[in-house]
């Protein structure tokens, strides 16, 4: 989808202290392959990387070394980046690149609003890269073939990266490096995007689990994660390529611009990111274990969108946690809920390991066979945020003027499209993905799933949210449905969730005409609820 394409036509549940360098073992694309097929490493591959270690720097002999590529993908940072860390300790010249492939991922390019964001955080990536003395070169295409020739081109001797864990990725990975190993580069890929690793993490049996509670005990279990690398203190030695230039890349809508306010909201970048969790610290996170679940107020961290570019790392979240929870800032309970949040995460690529058709294919087999309904009228009222439930529509207007919602809402507004609708998961899910900043392939697939019951340790089928219900619980004064739905703003807190009972006096003084400044609810949710719970029956009655 082009930029200015946005929404043609779940979700993402929604700087500390560093210690020197420490040893990273290096294996050969992470060995995807043998792990994804359940077997376990029996051989690292060759090389241990030991920062500080000049038996282990290579030679730079004569008057230029070969460089090395340094490939960002889905980690545009410098701290706590190992792939940095390493290819900077080469001591050879650095070719900094980003490739933007469109081809590889096929439907699961990068949507619209996530587009935009990247165009902001490769700038500033490379903002951060000059002042090392060096730069970002970008290249767009078929990934393999980037890499092949940008090795021909420069003489690389040895590509770093960070691995990515979407399936389409793996085997992109696996075939660039059974092409530098033909042309004799090195890789050294290395895990810097999660607190542990997909296949790292098993049960008793040593298989995945399936339970979200086990799962995140054993990954405690594990104890603290490794503390978090410094940004190279140096500046890189610099080996000139040929670079796109970013605009041409055309990730900025232009006509329209869906994006206009998003500047005045979000500061792309490993700089935005460590500011938004400095000042989550300081305000939001003392109160996350009561407030999280309102979004009438500031009560969340807003970091979803930089951990999903990568521009900070799930364990610098970790330990600036652990940190203030030990400096007496931040109350126990407040830290446990926000390190599980990090978890769910984890668990999100746990699952999306073990199972490569999450997106698309429901975890639970049977329900292949549900019964879902097929209403382009009442997808697009959802889109639109025109459903005449104000706590949906609110939701809904959210995303589209800022690209994210609040967590809570995001679970109301994915309930009504699959429970009250009875809509496929799908079309929530492709929705959020192109209109979310923080758009995550796992997050996004295994919390649909969740939410329409067809996923691991997902919501019974007879949990169907009211949203009216939700409204009034969740937003009680109703400030969150002011904001997005203003031509409710009159209406009083008891009305404000349910505006078709309002007394007409009251209506009429508010300015509320339904079905001409507000809608009337496009389904009704006693009606939507008994005919969710019959066709679950239905579904239970066929794989019984």
């Amino acid at each position: 989808m082009q930029a200015g394409a946005k929404h043609d036509g779940l979700p993402p549940i929604a700087p500390c202290a560093c210690i020197s360098l420490y040893v990273v073992t290096v294996l050969s694309a992470c060995d995807r392959a043998s792990r994804i097929n359940g077997r376990r490493n029996r051989a690292f591959r060759g090389w241990r990387w030991q920062p500080g270690a000049a038996e282990n720097r290579p030679t730079t002999e004569g008057p230029i070394a070969n460089p090395v590529i340094l490939w960002f993908r889905n980690d545009l940072r410098l701290s706590d980046n190992a792939a940095v860390a390493a290819a900077a300790e080469s001591g050879r010249p650095l070719v900094p690149l980003y490739i933007l492939d469109d081809e590889t991922p096929g439907r699961w390019r990068l949507g619209g609003a996530a587009r935009w964001w990247l165009h902001h955080s490769l700038s500033a990536l490379d903002r951060g890269l000059k002042t090392l003395g060096s730069g970002l070169v970008l290249r767009r295409g078929g990934a393999a073939e980037i890499i092949a020739g940008l090795v021909r081109e420069t003489g690389a001797r040895g590509v770093y990266w960070n691995c990515c864990y979407e399936p389409f990725a793996i085997k992109r990975d696996e075939t660039i490096e059974r092409i530098l190993q033909t042309m004799g580069v090195e890789v050294h890929s290395f895990n810097g995007s999660l607190l542990h690793a997909p296949w790292t993490v098993r049960n008793k049996q040593g298989q995945p689990f399936r339970v979200y509670a086990a799962f995140w005990n054993a990954c405690l279990a594990k104890g603290e994660p490794a503390r978090p690398l410094q940004a190279p203190r140096r500046s890189f030695v610099r080996c000139d390529a040929r670079s796109d230039d970013l605009d041409s890349w055309r990730l900025l809508p232009a006509r329209p611009n869906w994006a206009r306010t998003f500047a005045d909201i979000w500061q792309p970048g490993e700089t935005g990111a460590l500011h938004r969790l400095a000042a989550f610290l300081d305000a939001e996170a003392p109160g996350y274990a009561q407030w999280r679940d309102r979004p009438d107020m500031a009560s969340t961290s807003r970091l979803s969108p930089h951990l999903r570019f990568g521009e900070i790392s799930a364990r610098q979240i970790w330990h600036a946690i652990r940190a203030a929870e030990a400096a007496g800032r931040l109350p126990p309970p407040a830290a446990e809920k926000f390190l599980a949040e990090l978890g769910w995460r984890e668990f999100a690529y746990h699952l999306l390991g073990a199972n490569p058709d999450m997106p698309e294919a429901p975890l639970r087999k049977e329900f292949a066979a549900f019964p879902w309904r097929s209403d382009p009228e009442g997808l697009a009222a959802w889109q639109r945020g025109a459903t005449g439930y104000p706590i949906v529509d609110a939701g809904m207007r959210e995303l589209w003027a800022t690209g994210w919602m609040h967590n809570r809402v995001r679970m109301v507004v994915a309930s009504f499209l699959v429970k009250h609708l009875l809509l496929p998961w799908q079309e929530g899910e492709a929705w959020f993905w192109d209109t979310l900043v923080d758009a995550d392939l796992a997050s996004n697939a295994m919390n649909w799933q969740w939410v329409a019951g067809s996923g691991a340790d997902a919501a019974p089928y007879f949990r169907i949210f009211n949203p009216v219900t939700q409204g009034e619980k969740f937003d009680p004064d109703g400030a969150y449905v002011r904001r997005w739905v203003p031509e409710l703003a009159a209406l009083p807190p008891t009305f404000i969730h349910k505006p078709w009972l309002a007394p007409d006096t009251v209506r009429t003084e508010a300015g509320v005409v339904l079905g001409t400044t507000y809608p009337h609810p496009i389904v009704d949710h006693a009606t939507a609820r008994e005919r969710a719970l019959a066709a679950f029956r239905r579904l239970r009655m066929k794989t019984d």
